[in-house]
């Protein structure tokens, strides 16, 4: 795989000396609002948003080698950030129009991908939800939406990411047996369509195809429901990792540190040959409580103690895991 100069510069950007990329995601909207009013009600949304990411930005994205962030609460967080730290900007509008069906992608509003990079963007993130199984013209209009957001990268030259996350079209539950079943099809399909010259897209930010609390062997976890055994597990992040030309990072989804860091570490002896991860909740989700409840003075003690922890066992586990981006990238 070849890549342009302004889109190697900007994976060099976002990855850290062993080129490998140890990204903090700090890019929700929609759910992070829902947690913290769930502590109080009395911040708004934008204030609890712009300054919950200010926070993060400063203290955990300045100890990763890169930070993602969205446009529309995110640049003052963004100036928090030190310069040789790469800044990832998501461009998708954060949730979906549950009155429609498909679950249909939009941008954010007043910025293109130019005025991005204009302000020092390294990277563009697009999320796209995605069932294999759904209505085929829902998904012809998704793979159309990520081609022309892929032709607008190449033209800014600019590091293009894309973020494609599994759901059930019949309203499976996602957390569900049936739907975690169908799961890892649905994974080594991105791996292998995203995957095509003519999406234009250099980096996928992908979900695991079997969490670890699935997977045989794990009564350590409150949430252990095991579907998988371990052998048919790692034959899932084998196959995964096998379909996909280009680089990719694997995502947290809302699992706890301690699960993370373990799947990293299953990837991994399984033959995954993933480049790095791109963790959110995972790192800071418990911060919220103490931004929400305590004031900035305790959220910045959180985020400076359990915070950094939570971030430092990350980024040994990935030192430990990943494979570097420059055995197949060029």
């Amino acid at each position: 795989m070849k890549l342009t100069p302004g889109k190697k510069r900007g994976l060099e950007a976002i990855s850290n000396q062993n080129n490998v990329v140890l990204a903090t995601a700090m890019d929700q909207r929609g759910s992070l609002g829902k947690m913290i009013r769930s502590y109080n009600e009395t911040i708004s949304y934008e204030e609890g948003l712009t300054r919950f990411k200010e926070g993060v930005s400063e203290i955990l994205g300045n100890q990763s080698s890169s930070l993602l962030l969205d446009p529309e609460y995110g640049w003052q967080g963004a100036e928090k950030l030190e310069e040789s730290i790469g800044l990832i900007m998501a461009y998708e509008k954060t949730g979906y129009d549950a009155s429609e069906k498909g679950r249909l992608p939009n941008l954010v509003d007043f910025y293109a991908v130019q005025d991005l990079v204009k302000r020092g963007t390294d990277a563009i993130k697009l999320l796209i939800y995605y069932d294999t199984d759904e209505e085929e013209k829902y998904n012809d209009i998704k793979k159309a939406f990520i081609k022309r957001v892929g032709d607008e990268c190449k033209q800014n030259d600019v590091l293009f990411i894309l973020e494609p996350v599994s759901y059930s079209a019949v309203n499976l539950d996602s957390k569900g047996e049936e739907f975690a079943k169908r799961k890892p099809q649905i994974v080594e399909y991105f791996m292998e369509e995203f995957s095509k010259e003519e999406y234009s897209i250099d980096l996928l930010k992908v979900e695991v195809p079997v969490q670890i609390f699935n997977i045989e062997g794990n009564e350590q976890y409150d949430n252990y429901t095991p579907i998988f055994t371990q052998e048919e597990a790692r034959e899932y992040y084998r196959r995964c990792s096998k379909k996909s030309k280009l680089p990719f990072i694997y995502l947290s989804g809302g699992v706890t540190n301690e699960q993370f860091i373990d799947t990293l570490h299953f990837a991994k002896d399984s033959g995954s040959r993933f480049n790095g991860c791109l963790c959110g909740r995972a790192i800071w989700k418990d911060g919220v409580q103490a931004f929400a409840k305590d004031g900035k003075d305790d959220y910045y003690k959180w985020l400076k103690s359990t915070g950094l922890r939570n971030l430092e066992k990350v980024t040994k586990a990935i030192e430990e895991t990943a494979t570097p981006w420059d055995e197949i990238v060029e």
